[in-house]
Protein backbone atom coordinates (compact mmCIF):
# COMPACT_ATOMS: atom_id res chain seq x y z
CA UNK A 1 0.00 0.00 0.00
CA UNK A 2 1.89 3.18 -0.97
CA UNK A 3 0.77 5.58 1.89
CA UNK A 4 3.94 8.30 1.13
CA UNK A 5 1.25 10.54 -1.48
CA UNK A 6 -1.21 11.88 1.20
CA UNK A 7 1.21 12.05 4.03
CA UNK A 8 2.99 14.18 1.69
CA UNK A 9 0.21 16.17 1.06
CA UNK A 10 -0.88 16.71 4.61
CA UNK A 11 2.64 17.88 5.29
CA UNK A 12 2.43 20.12 2.42
CA UNK A 13 -0.59 21.82 3.81
CA UNK A 14 0.27 22.15 7.23
CA UNK A 15 3.63 23.53 5.85
CA UNK A 16 1.82 26.55 3.52
CA UNK A 17 -0.65 27.23 5.93
CA UNK A 18 2.91 28.15 8.95
CA UNK A 19 4.51 30.00 5.95
CA UNK A 20 1.00 32.06 4.32
CA UNK A 21 0.07 33.24 8.50
CA UNK A 22 -1.97 36.04 8.41
CA UNK A 23 0.10 37.86 5.61
CA UNK A 24 -1.21 39.92 2.50
CA UNK A 25 -0.74 37.93 -0.90
CA UNK A 26 -2.95 36.49 -3.83
CA UNK A 27 -3.91 33.32 -4.70
CA UNK A 28 -0.51 30.39 -4.16
CA UNK A 29 -1.30 27.17 -6.00
CA UNK A 30 1.61 25.17 -4.71
CA UNK A 31 1.76 21.38 -5.93
CA UNK A 32 2.65 18.38 -4.40
CA UNK A 33 5.40 16.15 -6.53
CA UNK A 34 2.58 13.88 -7.78
CA UNK A 35 3.35 10.14 -7.50
CA UNK A 36 -0.12 8.67 -6.96
CA UNK A 37 -1.90 11.50 -4.26
CA UNK A 38 -3.94 14.06 -4.98
CA UNK A 39 -2.83 17.54 -5.48
CA UNK A 40 -3.86 20.65 -3.69
CA UNK A 41 -4.70 24.58 -3.70
CA UNK A 42 -4.08 27.31 -1.46
CA UNK A 43 -6.31 30.30 -2.12
CA UNK A 44 -5.84 33.59 0.20
CA UNK A 45 -8.71 35.43 -1.55
CA UNK A 46 -9.21 39.07 -1.61
CA UNK A 47 -13.18 38.80 -1.99
CA UNK A 48 -15.25 36.95 0.61
CA UNK A 49 -15.51 33.26 -0.22
CA UNK A 50 -17.79 30.97 1.46
CA UNK A 51 -16.36 27.24 0.92
CA UNK A 52 -17.02 24.14 3.46
CA UNK A 53 -14.98 24.71 6.63
CA UNK A 54 -13.79 22.37 8.36
CA UNK A 55 -11.79 21.58 12.10
CA UNK A 56 -9.83 18.69 9.77
CA UNK A 57 -9.72 17.79 6.45
CA UNK A 58 -9.19 14.07 5.15
CA UNK A 59 -7.12 13.41 2.27
CA UNK A 60 -7.98 10.25 0.64
CA UNK A 61 -6.44 7.69 -1.95
CA UNK A 62 -7.62 4.85 -3.19
CA UNK A 63 -4.26 3.08 -2.41
CA UNK A 64 -4.64 3.80 1.29
CA UNK A 65 -6.46 4.94 4.41
CA UNK A 66 -7.12 8.46 4.75
CA UNK A 67 -4.94 11.25 6.46
CA UNK A 68 -6.58 13.38 8.51
CA UNK A 69 -4.82 17.24 9.03
CA UNK A 70 -5.92 19.67 11.47
CA UNK A 71 -7.33 23.00 10.40
CA UNK A 72 -6.93 26.10 12.20
CA UNK A 73 -10.87 27.29 12.99
CA UNK A 74 -10.52 30.27 10.50
CA UNK A 75 -9.26 28.47 7.86
CA UNK A 76 -12.13 27.22 5.41
CA UNK A 77 -11.69 23.60 3.04
CA UNK A 78 -13.41 22.99 -0.59
CA UNK A 79 -12.93 19.40 -0.90
CA UNK A 80 -15.94 19.78 -3.38
CA UNK A 81 -13.35 20.38 -5.86
CA UNK A 82 -10.01 18.02 -7.50
CA UNK A 83 -7.63 18.79 -6.12
CA UNK A 84 -9.05 20.44 -3.33
CA UNK A 85 -9.09 23.93 -1.81
CA UNK A 86 -8.08 25.40 1.45
CA UNK A 87 -9.03 29.20 1.91
CA UNK A 88 -7.31 31.39 4.53
CA UNK A 89 -9.22 34.49 5.22
CA UNK A 90 -6.71 37.08 5.02
CA UNK A 91 -7.85 39.72 7.99
CA UNK A 92 -8.58 43.23 6.31
CA UNK A 93 -6.00 45.90 8.27
CA UNK A 94 -6.89 49.30 8.27
CA UNK A 95 -4.32 51.81 7.03
CA UNK A 96 -3.18 52.86 10.53
CA UNK A 97 -2.82 48.84 11.50
CA UNK A 98 -0.64 48.25 7.82
CA UNK A 99 1.20 51.10 8.73
CA UNK A 100 2.63 50.00 12.47
CA UNK A 101 3.27 46.74 10.71
CA UNK A 102 5.23 47.29 8.51
CA UNK A 103 7.28 49.78 10.77
CA UNK A 104 7.62 47.14 13.66
CA UNK A 105 9.01 44.95 10.54
CA UNK A 106 11.82 46.95 9.73
CA UNK A 107 12.22 47.64 13.50
CA UNK A 108 13.21 44.61 13.87
CA UNK A 109 15.34 43.94 10.73
CA UNK A 110 17.23 47.38 11.66
CA UNK A 111 20.77 46.46 12.48
CA UNK A 112 21.51 46.77 16.26
CA UNK A 113 25.21 46.63 17.93
CA UNK A 114 27.21 43.80 18.84
CA UNK A 115 26.00 42.81 22.37
CA UNK A 116 22.49 44.77 22.22
CA UNK A 117 20.66 40.97 22.98
CA UNK A 118 18.62 42.61 25.89
CA UNK A 119 17.55 45.44 23.08
CA UNK A 120 16.51 42.94 20.68
CA UNK A 121 14.63 40.63 22.97
CA UNK A 122 12.58 43.82 24.18
CA UNK A 123 12.13 45.06 20.26
CA UNK A 124 10.84 40.80 19.93
CA UNK A 125 8.93 41.72 22.94
CA UNK A 126 7.12 45.47 21.46
CA UNK A 127 6.29 43.29 18.55
CA UNK A 128 4.60 40.71 19.98
CA UNK A 129 2.68 42.57 21.82
CA UNK A 130 1.41 45.23 18.82
CA UNK A 131 0.56 41.79 17.12
CA UNK A 132 -1.41 40.46 19.61
CA UNK A 133 -3.45 43.59 19.56
CA UNK A 134 -3.89 43.51 15.87
CA UNK A 135 -1.52 46.33 15.39
CA UNK A 136 -3.43 48.93 16.63
CA UNK A 137 -2.15 52.34 17.75
CA UNK A 138 -1.76 52.10 21.71
CA UNK A 139 -1.21 55.91 22.10
CA UNK A 140 -2.26 57.97 19.63
CA UNK A 141 -5.84 59.15 19.50
CA UNK A 142 -7.25 62.01 16.95
CA UNK A 143 -4.13 62.15 14.97
CA UNK A 144 -2.55 63.18 18.57
CA UNK A 145 -1.35 61.87 22.01
CA UNK A 146 -3.89 60.46 23.86
CA UNK A 147 -4.24 61.34 27.55
CA UNK A 148 -2.16 58.11 28.60
CA UNK A 149 0.56 58.84 26.05
CA UNK A 150 0.52 62.48 27.70
CA UNK A 151 0.93 61.10 30.73
CA UNK A 152 3.75 58.60 30.31
CA UNK A 153 5.79 61.46 28.58
CA UNK A 154 5.65 63.65 31.72
CA UNK A 155 7.62 60.61 33.60
CA UNK A 156 9.59 60.00 30.74
CA UNK A 157 10.85 63.29 30.69
CA UNK A 158 11.69 63.15 34.35
CA UNK A 159 13.49 59.63 33.69
CA UNK A 160 16.76 61.13 35.11
CA UNK A 161 15.05 61.50 38.92
CA UNK A 162 15.57 58.31 39.27
CA UNK A 163 18.91 58.33 37.32
CA UNK A 164 17.78 56.21 34.81
CA UNK A 165 19.18 56.55 31.13
CA UNK A 166 16.82 56.40 27.90
CA UNK A 167 18.90 58.01 25.37
CA UNK A 168 18.56 54.76 23.41
CA UNK A 169 15.04 54.98 22.96
CA UNK A 170 14.60 58.84 22.53
CA UNK A 171 11.13 60.36 23.20
CA UNK A 172 9.21 60.79 20.12
CA UNK A 173 7.83 64.10 19.09
CA UNK A 174 4.50 64.05 16.18
CA UNK A 175 6.10 65.40 13.25
CA UNK A 176 2.54 65.18 11.29
CA UNK A 177 -0.48 63.29 11.06
CA UNK A 178 0.28 61.03 8.33
CA UNK A 179 -0.01 57.60 8.88
CA UNK A 180 3.42 56.60 8.56
CA UNK A 181 4.69 59.13 11.24
CA UNK A 182 1.68 58.51 13.73
CA UNK A 183 2.54 55.03 13.58
CA UNK A 184 6.77 56.00 13.85
CA UNK A 185 5.47 57.84 16.64
CA UNK A 186 3.12 55.40 18.24
CA UNK A 187 5.74 52.54 18.29
CA UNK A 188 8.65 54.74 19.40
CA UNK A 189 6.53 56.07 22.67
CA UNK A 190 6.49 52.19 23.63
CA UNK A 191 9.85 51.27 22.76
CA UNK A 192 10.62 54.68 25.62
CA UNK A 193 8.16 53.19 27.88
CA UNK A 194 9.22 49.39 27.45
CA UNK A 195 12.92 50.51 28.16
CA UNK A 196 11.69 52.94 31.26
CA UNK A 197 10.16 49.82 32.98
CA UNK A 198 13.05 47.16 32.65
CA UNK A 199 15.44 50.16 34.01
CA UNK A 200 13.23 50.76 36.55
CA UNK A 201 12.34 47.08 37.38
CA UNK A 202 15.99 46.29 37.70
CA UNK A 203 16.68 44.67 33.92
CA UNK A 204 19.87 47.55 33.38
CA UNK A 205 22.49 45.27 34.75
CA UNK A 206 22.41 41.21 35.82
CA UNK A 207 24.10 41.05 39.09
CA UNK A 208 25.84 38.04 38.01
CA UNK A 209 27.69 40.40 36.20
CA UNK A 210 29.06 42.02 39.04
CA UNK A 211 30.46 39.08 41.53
CA UNK A 212 29.38 35.38 41.53
CA UNK A 213 27.94 35.44 45.09
CA UNK A 214 25.48 37.99 44.23
CA UNK A 215 22.28 36.09 43.71
CA UNK A 216 20.06 38.81 44.10
CA UNK A 217 17.31 38.69 41.27
CA UNK A 218 15.73 41.98 40.37
CA UNK A 219 12.04 41.64 39.93
CA UNK A 220 12.14 43.05 35.93
CA UNK A 221 8.59 43.07 34.42
CA UNK A 222 8.32 42.18 30.77
CA UNK A 223 7.78 44.92 27.78
CA UNK A 224 4.71 43.34 26.96
CA UNK A 225 2.96 43.46 30.52
CA UNK A 226 4.61 47.18 31.22
CA UNK A 227 2.74 48.32 28.40
CA UNK A 228 -0.38 46.78 28.87
CA UNK A 229 -0.56 48.07 32.45
CA UNK A 230 0.79 51.38 31.40
CA UNK A 231 -1.71 51.95 28.63
CA UNK A 232 -4.57 50.65 31.24
CA UNK A 233 -3.75 53.17 33.53
CA UNK A 234 -6.03 56.09 34.09
CA UNK A 235 -2.32 57.75 36.18
CA UNK A 236 -0.08 56.24 32.90
CA UNK A 237 2.86 57.94 34.85
CA UNK A 238 2.24 57.12 38.07
CA UNK A 239 2.25 53.49 37.33
CA UNK A 240 5.45 54.15 35.06
CA UNK A 241 7.01 55.93 38.41
CA UNK A 242 5.76 52.41 40.67
CA UNK A 243 8.50 50.28 38.05
CA UNK A 244 11.10 51.89 40.55
CA UNK A 245 11.55 50.96 44.12
CA UNK A 246 9.10 51.93 46.76
CA UNK A 247 11.64 51.28 48.96
CA UNK A 248 12.21 54.05 52.15
CA UNK A 249 15.47 53.25 51.75
CA UNK A 250 15.59 54.30 48.17
CA UNK A 251 13.47 57.07 48.17
CA UNK A 252 15.44 58.65 50.44
CA UNK A 253 18.57 58.08 48.07
CA UNK A 254 17.09 59.64 45.17
CA UNK A 255 15.81 62.78 47.31
CA UNK A 256 19.40 63.39 48.12
CA UNK A 257 20.35 62.77 44.77
CA UNK A 258 17.68 65.53 43.98
CA UNK A 259 19.57 68.03 46.41
CA UNK A 260 22.54 67.45 45.54
CA UNK A 261 21.64 68.25 41.68
CA UNK A 262 19.77 71.10 42.61
CA UNK A 263 21.23 72.59 46.06
CA UNK A 264 23.66 75.61 44.87
CA UNK A 265 24.31 73.90 41.67
CA UNK A 266 27.05 76.73 40.80
CA UNK A 267 29.13 76.68 44.16
CA UNK A 268 28.51 73.38 43.93
CA UNK A 269 30.49 72.86 40.75
CA UNK A 270 33.84 74.87 41.73
CA UNK A 271 36.97 73.80 42.78
CA UNK A 272 37.87 73.95 46.51
CA UNK A 273 41.17 75.90 47.00
CA UNK A 274 44.01 74.55 48.78
CA UNK A 275 44.35 76.56 52.42
CA UNK A 276 45.11 75.09 56.35
CA UNK A 277 43.53 71.86 57.71
CA UNK A 278 39.92 72.70 59.22
CA UNK A 279 38.82 70.91 62.36
CA UNK A 280 35.59 71.35 63.80
CA UNK A 281 34.81 74.46 65.09
CA UNK A 282 37.03 76.29 63.12
CA UNK A 283 36.00 79.23 60.42
CA UNK A 284 37.44 78.84 56.74
CA UNK A 285 35.84 81.15 53.26
CA UNK A 286 35.54 77.82 51.48
CA UNK A 287 32.80 75.88 54.07
CA UNK A 288 30.23 77.26 52.18
CA UNK A 289 31.54 75.64 49.03
CA UNK A 290 32.28 72.20 51.10
CA UNK A 291 28.61 72.56 52.23
CA UNK A 292 27.47 73.37 48.18
CA UNK A 293 29.20 69.98 47.69
CA UNK A 294 27.67 67.75 50.29
CA UNK A 295 23.77 69.44 49.44
CA UNK A 296 23.76 70.75 53.28
CA UNK A 297 22.06 72.98 55.10
CA UNK A 298 21.09 75.40 52.11
CA UNK A 299 20.44 78.33 54.92
CA UNK A 300 23.73 78.28 55.44
CA UNK A 301 24.77 78.34 51.60
CA UNK A 302 22.70 81.28 51.30
CA UNK A 303 24.16 83.54 54.01
CA UNK A 304 23.67 82.00 57.85
CA UNK A 305 25.53 83.87 60.03
CA UNK A 306 27.42 80.77 60.95
CA UNK A 307 27.88 80.11 57.05
CA UNK A 308 31.54 80.17 57.21
CA UNK A 309 31.85 77.63 60.09
CA UNK A 310 33.14 74.08 59.95
CA UNK A 311 30.57 72.65 61.88
CA UNK A 312 30.37 68.64 63.09
CA UNK A 313 27.43 68.28 59.99
CA UNK A 314 30.06 69.54 57.71
CA UNK A 315 32.98 67.13 58.99
CA UNK A 316 30.43 63.80 59.29
CA UNK A 317 29.67 64.79 55.36
CA UNK A 318 33.64 64.94 54.71
CA UNK A 319 33.95 61.99 57.26
CA UNK A 320 32.00 59.81 55.42
CA UNK A 321 33.48 60.80 52.12
CA UNK A 322 36.95 60.42 52.85
CA UNK A 323 35.50 56.45 54.36
CA UNK A 324 34.11 55.91 50.81
CA UNK A 325 37.34 57.24 48.80
CA UNK A 326 40.12 55.33 50.90
CA UNK A 327 41.17 58.33 52.66
CA UNK A 328 41.37 58.34 56.60
CA UNK A 329 37.99 58.74 58.06
CA UNK A 330 38.90 61.91 60.43
CA UNK A 331 36.67 64.45 59.83
CA UNK A 332 39.30 66.75 59.07
CA UNK A 333 39.69 68.85 56.05
CA UNK A 334 43.26 67.97 54.53
CA UNK A 335 45.06 68.41 51.19
CA UNK A 336 44.28 64.99 50.42
CA UNK A 337 40.94 65.28 50.86
CA UNK A 338 40.74 68.73 49.32
CA UNK A 339 42.18 67.66 46.06
CA UNK A 340 39.45 64.75 46.05
CA UNK A 341 36.76 67.09 46.46
CA UNK A 342 38.22 69.30 43.51
CA UNK A 343 37.88 68.53 39.67
CA UNK A 344 34.10 67.63 39.18
CA UNK A 345 33.60 65.95 42.81
CA UNK A 346 30.14 66.56 42.59
CA UNK A 347 29.39 63.68 39.80
CA UNK A 348 31.54 61.46 42.11
CA UNK A 349 29.27 61.82 45.05
CA UNK A 350 26.32 61.64 42.71
CA UNK A 351 27.58 58.82 40.97
CA UNK A 352 27.99 57.27 44.32
CA UNK A 353 24.56 57.70 45.16
CA UNK A 354 23.18 56.08 41.80
CA UNK A 355 24.84 53.10 42.07
CA UNK A 356 23.15 52.35 45.48
CA UNK A 357 19.98 53.46 44.07
CA UNK A 358 20.50 50.87 41.28
CA UNK A 359 21.60 47.82 43.92
CA UNK A 360 17.82 48.74 45.22
CA UNK A 361 16.69 47.53 42.33
CA UNK A 362 17.90 44.64 42.87
CA UNK A 363 16.05 43.94 46.12
CA UNK A 364 12.61 42.12 46.38
CA UNK A 365 9.38 44.65 46.07
CA UNK A 366 7.58 43.30 48.58
CA UNK A 367 10.65 43.10 51.88
CA UNK A 368 8.08 42.03 54.65
CA UNK A 369 6.72 44.53 56.72
CA UNK A 370 8.71 42.97 59.56
CA UNK A 371 12.35 42.01 58.30
CA UNK A 372 15.98 41.86 59.00
CA UNK A 373 18.41 43.57 57.54
CA UNK A 374 21.96 42.93 56.64
CA UNK A 375 23.88 46.25 55.33
CA UNK A 376 27.41 44.61 54.67
CA UNK A 377 29.55 47.83 53.99
CA UNK A 378 28.02 49.16 57.27
CA UNK A 379 28.95 46.17 59.12
CA UNK A 380 25.33 46.12 60.71
CA UNK A 381 22.16 44.17 61.06
CA UNK A 382 18.84 45.79 61.80
CA UNK A 383 15.58 44.42 62.77
CA UNK A 384 12.88 46.52 61.13
CA UNK A 385 8.92 46.86 61.90
CA UNK A 386 7.40 48.90 59.34
CA UNK A 387 10.31 51.18 58.57
CA UNK A 388 11.14 51.67 62.53
CA UNK A 389 13.95 49.61 63.57
CA UNK A 390 13.12 48.14 66.73
CA UNK A 391 16.89 46.32 66.95
CA UNK A 392 20.37 47.21 65.89
CA UNK A 393 23.68 45.10 66.22
CA UNK A 394 27.36 45.32 64.78
CA UNK A 395 28.28 42.78 62.61
CA UNK A 396 31.51 40.66 61.18
CA UNK A 397 31.07 40.03 57.36
CA UNK A 398 33.19 37.78 55.00
CA UNK A 399 36.83 39.31 54.18
CA UNK A 400 37.25 40.60 50.23
CA UNK A 401 38.75 36.88 49.93
CA UNK A 402 35.38 34.97 50.96
CA UNK A 403 32.76 37.68 51.00
CA UNK A 404 29.44 37.38 52.27
CA UNK A 405 26.71 36.89 49.34
CA UNK A 406 24.01 39.16 48.50
CA UNK A 407 20.28 37.55 49.07
CA UNK A 408 17.50 37.50 50.55
CA UNK A 409 15.62 34.27 52.47
CA UNK A 410 13.51 33.54 55.42
CA UNK A 411 15.03 33.11 58.81
CA UNK A 412 13.07 30.18 60.45
CA UNK A 413 14.32 29.10 62.95
CA UNK A 414 17.36 28.85 65.69
CA UNK A 415 19.97 26.04 67.56
CA UNK A 416 21.73 26.59 70.91
CA UNK A 417 24.37 25.25 71.65
CA UNK A 418 25.58 24.79 67.47
CA UNK A 419 27.80 22.25 65.75
CA UNK A 420 30.28 23.64 63.24
CA UNK A 421 30.80 21.46 60.54
CA UNK A 422 33.66 22.66 58.96
CA UNK A 423 33.32 23.65 55.32
CA UNK A 424 35.50 21.62 52.58
CA UNK A 425 37.30 24.43 51.99
CA UNK A 426 38.53 25.27 54.83
CA UNK A 427 40.03 21.74 55.53
CA UNK A 428 41.84 22.08 52.44
CA UNK A 429 42.90 25.83 53.01
CA UNK A 430 43.49 25.78 56.45
CA UNK A 431 43.30 22.40 58.82
CA UNK A 432 45.41 20.86 56.17
CA UNK A 433 48.56 22.63 56.24
CA UNK A 434 48.40 22.64 59.86
CA UNK A 435 47.38 18.76 60.04
CA UNK A 436 51.14 18.41 58.17
CA UNK A 437 53.04 20.38 60.42
CA UNK A 438 51.00 18.58 63.45
CA UNK A 439 49.12 15.53 63.18
CA UNK A 440 47.42 15.98 66.70
CA UNK A 441 46.43 19.30 65.72
CA UNK A 442 42.50 18.74 64.89
CA UNK A 443 42.24 16.36 68.14
CA UNK A 444 43.91 18.69 70.60
CA UNK A 445 41.68 21.23 69.66
CA UNK A 446 38.88 18.96 70.11
CA UNK A 447 37.34 18.53 67.05
CA UNK A 448 35.81 15.03 65.59
CA UNK A 449 36.18 13.79 62.20
CA UNK A 450 34.38 10.92 60.79
CA UNK A 451 33.18 9.24 57.46
CA UNK A 452 29.64 9.77 56.02
CA UNK A 453 28.38 9.19 52.53
CA UNK A 454 32.28 8.53 51.65
CA UNK A 455 33.40 11.86 52.75
CA UNK A 456 35.65 12.81 55.66
CA UNK A 457 33.74 15.53 58.23
CA UNK A 458 35.14 17.38 60.81
CA UNK A 459 33.01 19.21 62.76
CA UNK A 460 33.61 21.09 66.33
CA UNK A 461 31.30 20.23 68.97
CA UNK A 462 29.16 22.80 70.89
CA UNK A 463 30.84 24.76 73.71
CA UNK A 464 32.50 27.86 74.38
CA UNK A 465 35.36 27.71 71.66
CA UNK A 466 32.78 26.77 69.34
CA UNK A 467 33.19 28.91 65.72
CA UNK A 468 29.63 29.36 66.18
CA UNK A 469 29.57 30.81 69.52
CA UNK A 470 26.56 29.55 71.55
CA UNK A 471 23.66 30.45 68.97
CA UNK A 472 23.13 30.63 65.28
CA UNK A 473 19.94 32.00 63.44
CA UNK A 474 19.03 29.74 60.30
CA UNK A 475 17.81 30.72 56.81
CA UNK A 476 18.50 27.85 54.88
CA UNK A 477 20.39 28.82 51.75
CA UNK A 478 22.49 27.63 48.65
CA UNK A 479 25.18 29.20 50.00
CA UNK A 480 25.29 27.43 53.47
CA UNK A 481 25.41 31.55 54.77
CA UNK A 482 24.05 32.44 58.32
CA UNK A 483 24.04 34.64 61.38
CA UNK A 484 26.08 33.49 64.33
CA UNK A 485 27.31 33.94 67.95
CA UNK A 486 31.56 34.16 68.05
CA UNK A 487 33.77 33.31 70.55
CA UNK A 488 35.94 36.39 68.72
CA UNK A 489 34.16 38.69 70.56
CA UNK A 490 37.31 41.49 70.24
CA UNK A 491 36.36 41.61 66.68
CA UNK A 492 33.16 43.90 67.13
CA UNK A 493 35.62 46.86 68.41
CA UNK A 494 36.94 47.60 65.08
CA UNK A 495 35.40 49.96 62.71
CA UNK A 496 36.08 47.32 59.30
CA UNK A 497 34.45 44.40 60.42
CA UNK A 498 35.75 42.16 57.50
CA UNK A 499 36.90 38.90 58.93
CA UNK A 500 35.05 35.51 58.42
CA UNK A 501 34.56 33.30 55.61
CA UNK A 502 31.26 34.43 54.87
CA UNK A 503 29.16 34.19 57.50
CA UNK A 504 27.38 37.41 59.71
CA UNK A 505 28.91 36.86 63.11
CA UNK A 506 26.15 39.15 64.86
CA UNK A 507 26.90 41.19 68.27
CA UNK A 508 24.75 40.50 71.29
CA UNK A 509 22.97 37.53 69.59
CA UNK A 510 21.09 36.75 72.78
CA UNK A 511 19.23 40.16 72.50
CA UNK A 512 18.44 39.28 68.72
CA UNK A 513 17.24 35.64 69.38
CA UNK A 514 14.77 37.89 72.19
CA UNK A 515 13.63 39.99 69.69
CA UNK A 516 12.64 36.98 66.86
CA UNK A 517 11.38 34.61 69.08
CA UNK A 518 9.08 37.34 70.75
CA UNK A 519 6.37 35.45 72.54
CA UNK A 520 7.78 35.40 76.15
CA UNK A 521 11.17 34.92 75.76
CA UNK A 522 13.89 36.69 77.00
CA UNK A 523 17.89 36.66 77.01
CA UNK A 524 17.68 34.82 80.51
CA UNK A 525 15.77 32.37 78.70
CA UNK A 526 17.79 31.50 75.86
CA UNK A 527 20.54 31.84 77.79
CA UNK A 528 19.30 29.14 80.18
CA UNK A 529 19.77 26.78 76.87
CA UNK A 530 23.43 26.58 77.00
CA UNK A 531 25.54 23.71 77.60
CA UNK A 532 24.56 19.99 76.38
CA UNK A 533 23.96 19.10 72.90
CA UNK A 534 22.21 21.03 69.85
CA UNK A 535 18.54 22.60 71.02
CA UNK A 536 16.80 23.81 68.22
CA UNK A 537 13.47 26.77 68.66
CA UNK A 538 11.57 27.56 66.12
CA UNK A 539 10.70 30.90 65.69
CA UNK A 540 6.20 31.92 65.98
CA UNK A 541 6.74 33.88 63.11
CA UNK A 542 9.27 33.47 60.35
CA UNK A 543 11.02 36.57 58.78
CA UNK A 544 11.87 37.55 56.20
CA UNK A 545 15.74 38.37 56.27
CA UNK A 546 18.04 40.50 53.18
CA UNK A 547 21.48 40.64 53.12
CA UNK A 548 22.70 43.78 50.90
CA UNK A 549 25.43 46.32 49.82
CA UNK A 550 25.24 49.82 50.35
CA UNK A 551 28.05 52.07 50.47
CA UNK A 552 25.36 55.12 50.76
CA UNK A 553 22.92 55.06 52.49
CA UNK A 554 20.60 57.82 54.72
CA UNK A 555 19.94 56.88 58.42
CA UNK A 556 17.20 57.53 60.51
CA UNK A 557 18.11 61.04 60.95
CA UNK A 558 18.15 61.70 57.54
CA UNK A 559 21.54 62.32 56.95
CA UNK A 560 23.12 60.97 53.52
CA UNK A 561 26.05 58.15 55.22
CA UNK A 562 29.34 56.83 53.05
CA UNK A 563 30.84 53.91 54.05
CA UNK A 564 33.83 52.00 52.15
CA UNK A 565 32.94 50.28 49.29
CA UNK A 566 34.54 46.72 51.11
CA UNK A 567 34.12 44.36 47.58
CA UNK A 568 34.54 46.82 45.15
CA UNK A 569 30.82 46.14 44.42
CA UNK A 570 29.83 50.21 43.79
CA UNK A 571 32.64 50.59 41.77
CA UNK A 572 31.89 47.85 39.31
CA UNK A 573 28.25 48.82 39.21
CA UNK A 574 29.49 52.44 38.29
CA UNK A 575 31.53 50.80 35.48
CA UNK A 576 28.27 49.26 34.36
CA UNK A 577 26.45 52.27 34.26
CA UNK A 578 28.83 54.33 32.05
CA UNK A 579 30.00 56.90 35.14
CA UNK A 580 32.24 57.94 36.13
CA UNK A 581 34.68 56.69 39.39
Amino acid sequence: MNVRAPIRTAIAISLALALIGPAFGQAIAPETPRESGPAFSIVVPKEEAAPREAASVAIEDAASAPVVVPMPPEVVVDLSTSPPVVVIPVPVLTPQQAALKMALDLHLAADLPRGAQQQRRLREAISAFYEARSWTPVWIADAGWSAQAKSAIARLERAGDDALDLRGAPLPGLRGADVEALALADLALSEAIATYARQASGGRIDPRAIAKDITARPETIEPGQALADVAAAQDAGAVLAGFNPQHRGYIALREKLAELRHAAPAMAKRDIPLGPVLKPGMKDDRVPLIRARFGLDRAAVLGSSDELLYDTHVAEAVAGFQKANGIPASGTLTARTVSALSGGEPSRLENEIISNMERWRWMPRNMGEDRIEVNIPDFTVRVFQGDTIIHQARVVVGKPQTPTPLFSNVMQFLIVNPYWNVPPSIIKKEMLPKLKDDPTYLQRLGYEVFQSRGQTVVRQPPGERNALGWIKFMFPNEHSVYLHDTPSRHLFGNARRAFSHGCIRVDQPFALAEIVLGQGWTEERVKKLKGGGERMVKMPKPLPIHIGYFSAFVDEHGKLQLREDIYGYSQKVKTALGLSA
